[in-house]
C-alpha cells in the first residue's frame, strides 16, 4: 500500500505539505500568506469604485466575486464578461451553468464551501483579453481575498488565471494535470468555462482535473 508521501510524490505535491507536521507548525498549509490589507467591506468598496485602471471607463460595475467567505475551495477565473457585467456575480450565463455543472460533478455547489472570483473586477471591452497593466492594477484585490478567505485549494480556471497566479507564460496545456503551489496552498489548473463550450471534447480533460483536485483536497485532511 503506498504511503501518504507516495501519494503526494505521485500527485506532484511539493514539501510545503510537510510543514503541517513540523513541531510547532499551523495546521493550514498557509505558509508565506501575507495579512489582508482590508477587510471585506472595505475590500468591496475599493473594487466599487475602482480607477486603477482604463477598465473603469467601460464597466458597468465592479465584480468582487460570490460566495461562502470561509470556503476551502477558491475558484479563479479571468474577468468579467457582459452577464457578469451587468448582475454583479462572476460565472453567469452559460459558462455559469457549466461550472456550476463542473463543480456539482464532484459534490460541490456555488456558495457553499466555494468562494469564486476573477483576477480582473471590470469587464474588458468586447470580452477582450486582460492586458498587463489591467492585472497589474486588479491583483491586489484578489491576493486580498485570498489571504481574507484562506482556500485549503484553488482551481484556476482558464490561462490568464494559471499564469497570473502562476507568474508563468507555459500553456495551459503544460499547466495542466499536475498539483502546483500558490503562496502554500495546492492550486490546480483547468480549462475556462467558456472554452468548454466551445470545445466540448476537452471535458474530459477538465473532468481529470477536477478529479484532481479532488483527490488533493482529500489530502489536505489527513
Amino acid at each position: 500500500m503506498l504511503s501518504r508521501d507516495d501519494v503526494f510524490e505521485e500527485l506532484g505535491i511539493g514539501p510545503v505539505w510537510r510543514l503541517r507536521e513540523a513541531p510547532g507548525a499551523a495546521a493550514s498549509p498557509l505558509t508565506g500568506l501575507a495579512s489582508p490589507a482590508m477587510g471585506w467591506d472595505e475590500l468591496a468598496d475599493a473594487v466599487a469604485h475602482c480607477t486603477a485602471c482604463k477598465l473603469h471607463l467601460t464597466r458597468t460595475q465592479g465584480v468582487l466575486g460570490v460566495g461562502d467567505r470561509n470556503a476551502d475551495w477558491l475558484i479563479v477565473g479571468e474577468a468579467p464578461g457582459a452577464n457578469e457585467d451587468a448582475q454583479g456575480e462572476p460565472f453567469v450565463g452559460q459558462a455559469g451553468k457549466l461550472l456550476d455543472a463542473m463543480l456539482a460533478a464532484i459534490g460541490l455547489a456555488r456558495g457553499d464551501n466555494v468562494y469564486i472570483a476573477n483576477v480582473l473586477k471590470s469587464r474588458p471591452p468586447g470580452n477582450r483579453s486582460p492586458e498587463p497593466d489591467e492585472i497589474a492594477a486588479c491583483l491586489p484585490y484578489l491576493l486580498n481575498q485570498i489571504a481574507l478567505i484562506r482556500p485549503k485549494i484553488i482551481l484556476a480556471l482558464g490561462r490568464f488565471a494559471a499564469q497570473t497566479l502562476l507568474c508563468t507564460d507555459e500553456t495551459i496545456a503544460r499547466l495542466r494535470g499536475r498539483v502546483h503551489e500558490f503562496q502554500g496552498i495546492p492550486l490546480v489548473v483547468t480549462y475556462h468555462p467558456a472554452y468548454l463550450l466551445r470545445n466540448l471534447p476537452d471535458k474530459a480533460r477538465a473532468w481529470e482535473d477536477l478529479c484532481l483536485a479532488r483527490r488533493t483536497m482529500a489530502l489536505t485532511d489527513l
